[in-house]
């Protein structure tokens, strides 16, 4: 089997042969084809190991301490993540080809000098201190892409919450736009009013936007990336565009194991400081042609630095930067039909669903982000829509006049 091992210095690969290797031949091939000694290396599955700062945060992983357990014991399978962690080792993983510096007596041009002084490094430690998402919201944007996209197509939302004084950022509503995917890109067709009205209902709850979720497809698990080429533009673009220094990327995958048994997988990560930087000088070539490019890497419109050469190609992995991730449940509930997918949303969902919820208070009856959007176009955006979602925030009682107004939508259908 080929395992993908991921260390802080990149993504490798590394063939298993026999079917029945342990933890401790493992080790044997990471030093032989890799360089690193058995006596450095710290092994789990768990990718947070890569967060770690000193030896005593090593003790949290000891999921593959035992060089005796067979590797399928920890659940490695063919195409399986591996992350290795070591320090005082001085490595070069293998990547794209550097363009020479320059010749001997070569002018330098103002470019250059810039060059010189854009390094391209990996950033430690991210602005937010993690990322929890409430259990409903996450369950339902994975149902959708599992079971009706089955994974084929991509899909994505923007992440709606809170980010507290310390940095941790609480996931409580994913508002899902217009769009259309295919295997490898997600378009989105961005609709500013009705951006306008998830705005607002954001400023009721007292939220806002926080973070960027997208799915990865089937096809694209099969590919040695953490994020493509496009999939980085597009990440940093909307980091850039929020002016937040704690959003949050996340990304869903179907990760397929051998024996066909399949897991949906979160992960988040922050584009660096760097790479947000390099998209707002516009350091970034956009345009990505459809012959063969590597997707691992991003191209750069003039020489940046990385480790000690000039290059105009940097490994995606250089950008991300890992978040760690929790769970938590919300203040909202998510069991109205959520907006812009395959069937549209009308004033019957709304009858069927306050009919369901009937035994409920109504301003729990209410409680759903999905359904305040409903809402929101028959209402004023100034006044009507952040009343009425602070009720919500609250949970305090809905005034009467709220009360008729959503009935009448309701029995409009």
């Amino acid at each position: 089997m080929m395992l993908r091992i991921r260390s802080r210095d990149g993504l490798e690969r590394l063939k298993v042969d026999d079917p029945n290797a342990t933890i401790g031949h493992l080790k044997v091939l990471i030093q032989s084809q890799l360089g690193i000694p058995i006596a450095h290396q710290t092994l789990s599955t768990n990718q947070n190991l890569l967060l770690a700062k000193t030896n005593s945060d090593l003790y949290n992983f000891t999921d593959m301490s035992d060089p005796g357990t067979p590797l399928s014991a920890v659940g490695l399978s063919h195409g399986s993540f591996v992350y290795v962690y070591y320090e005082g080792i001085e490595r070069t993983v293998a990547g794209p080809a550097f363009n020479p510096a320059g010749s001997f007596g070569r002018k330098m041009t103002v470019d250059d000098l810039i060059a010189k002084q854009m390094r391209v490094t990996r950033q430690e430690n991210p602005h937010c201190e993690l990322v929890s998402f409430d259990r409903d919201c996450a369950n339902m944007f994975q149902h959708y892409v599992n079971e009706t996209l089955a994974f084929a197509v991509k899909r994505g939302g923007f992440m709606y919450g809170t980010v507290s004084e310390v940095g941790k950022v609480e996931v409580d509503f994913i508002y899902e736009p217009p769009q259309q995917g295919n295997e490898e890109n997600l378009l989105l067709f961005r609709d500013p009013e009705e951006e306008k009205l998830v705005e607002a209902i954001a400023l009721g709850l007292g939220m806002r936007r926080v973070g960027f979720i997208f799915t990865q497809t089937l096809s694209q698990d099969k590919k040695d990336y953490t994020l493509s080429n496009r999939e980085v533009l597009q990440a940093v673009e909307l980091h850039a565009e929020s002016g937040l220094k704690e959003w949050v990327t996340a990304v869903v995958k179907l990760q397929v194991s051998e024996d066909g048994g399949a897991d949906v997988h979160f992960e988040a990560f922050q584009m660096s400081d760097v790479c947000v930087k390099l998209w707002k000088e516009g350091w970034f070539e956009t345009e990505i042609g459809e012959d063969g490019a590597d997707p691992k890497i991003s191209r750069m419109k003039k020489d940046v630095v990385v480790g000690v050469k000039d290059t105009r190609e940097v490994d995606n992995d250089f950008y991300l930067v890992v978040v760690k991730i929790f769970d938590h449940q919300g203040p909202l509930s998510t069991t109205f039909p959520i907006e812009n997918r395959n069937v549209p949303v009308t004033s019957k969902a709304l009858k069927n669903h306050l009919d369901r919820m009937k035994n409920l208070p109504f301003v729990k009856r209410i409680s759903d982000f999905h359904l305040l959007l409903l809402l929101a176009r028959f209402l004023d955006i100034n006044a009507d829509v952040p009343a009425l979602a602070e009720c919500v925030s609250r949970q305090a009682p809905v005034p009467d006049g709220y009360k008729l107004l959503i009935e009448s939508v309701a029995s409009s259908s």
